[in-house]
């Protein structure tokens, strides 16, 4: 989804994108070999520019010149995502001539025992769509990677880079604007346990009470008891678990609207 947004993002009007998928030869037994490619026209970029690609908060000056918006995050994702899944991302591009971007992953043949979509306790997203959640995070890489995946799944995200101003954004808004709070832990200003407890002790009952889910790369039990302690209403560790963040914020939000 990034590729292709920088594609039509970076390919001006009358242009043309390409995307293509295909399978190659497996040599191991139980996957599949998938190659995707996505190529445009558009304005590409220079070869002195390509081995900095996947680079945070980088971008060439003729994007920025061009008031393209954007963060700099996106290659850098799609670089983090293919490493963690074991596949590859090239790219081939030149100036005014257009870029392509190649991603090759293997991926595990399904079998009847293994659980489909609808058969899994996270099956129902339906209801997240509409829903607000203030995103605490002061990692601006985890903070992309977390709103993307969020908002796919129909949430509104907005994003707090710390725990003072995760506190103030919701003292700021008007009751019942935002559904829940996803809150790391460790952030350099104020903590998530200290944000929480100002929270629980705001005025507003509203407020006060809005489901809190701790995020934090400390996943023992006392980290747990801490979270529950601060009057935190859930718990995910980190590197995120997609499918148990999507059964804690469907039972959290069940929880909280009955």
């Amino acid at each position: 989804m990034n590729i292709i947004s920088n594609a039509i993002k970076y390919t001006p009007a009358g242009g043309k994108i390409d995307v293509r998928v295909e399978e190659l030869p497996c040599d191991e037994e139980g996957f599949a070999l998938y190659r995707s490619s996505v190529r445009d026209n558009g304005i590409g970029m220079s070869k002195e520019f390509l081995p900095y690609i996947f680079d945070s908060f980088t971008r060439e000056r003729n994007t920025t010149m061009g008031k393209v918006a954007g963060t700099g995050l996106g290659l850098a994702i799609v670089k983090k995502l293919t490493d963690a899944m074991g596949g590859t991302v090239e790219v081939d591009s030149a100036p005014d001539k257009g870029t392509t971007f190649t991603v090759t992953f293997k991926h595990r043949i399904a079998t009847e025992e293994m659980p489909t979509i609808a058969e899994s306790p996270a099956k129902d997203i339906s209801s997240f769509k509409g829903k607000r959640i203030l995103l605490a995070e002061d990692n601006e890489l985890n903070a992309e990677i977390a709103m993307t995946v969020l908002e796919d799944t129909g949430f509104m995200v907005e994003h707090a880079e710390d725990g003072d101003v995760c506190v103030e954004k919701l003292k700021n808004s008007e009751p019942g604007y935002y559904d829940l709070i996803l809150m790391d832990i460790q952030m350099p200003r104020m903590d998530g346990y200290t944000a929480t407890k100002q929270i629980r002790a705001l005025s507003d009952s509203e407020k006060a009470d809005i489901p809190i889910i701790a995020m934090t790369a400390n996943a023992f039990e006392e980290d747990k008891k801490n979270a529950f302690d601060a009057g935190m209403t859930g718990f995910v560790a980190k590197p995120i678990d997609i499918t148990a963040l999507m059964e804690t914020l469907s039972s959290v939000l069940h929880t909280s609207n009955k």
